[in-house]
């Protein structure tokens, strides 16, 4: 499987807020990140909780503390699937 994003790409989260259980955190959506590398290809966790296995690409992607609360002057790294991310 390959890898749609390389160490310091600036990606944006996906801002769907699904009726279903996701791993994306609400804080997180819609916030813009840099790669800071790979967590290995899994399963997607959405569609695993409904039975539908999907593996896929999962990136480990740091956030300004800044970005994802408004305030610190720490960052927060996020474990990601692909489909949770665009292009910044």
């Amino acid at each position: 499987m390959s890898e749609r994003y390389r160490t310091g790409d600036r990606v944006r989260t996906s801002t769907v807020d699904p009726d279903h259980h996701t791993r994306l955190p609400h804080y997180a959506r819609g916030r813009v990140g840099t790669v800071v590398g790979s967590d290995g290809v899994h399963p997607l966790a959405d569609l695993n909780a409904r039975g539908i296995r999907q593996p896929q690409q999962v990136y480990l992607v740091r956030f300004p503390a800044r970005e994802l609360f408004g305030h610190g002057d720490h960052n927060v790294t996020l474990s990601l699937w692909e489909d949770y991310l665009g292009d910044e």
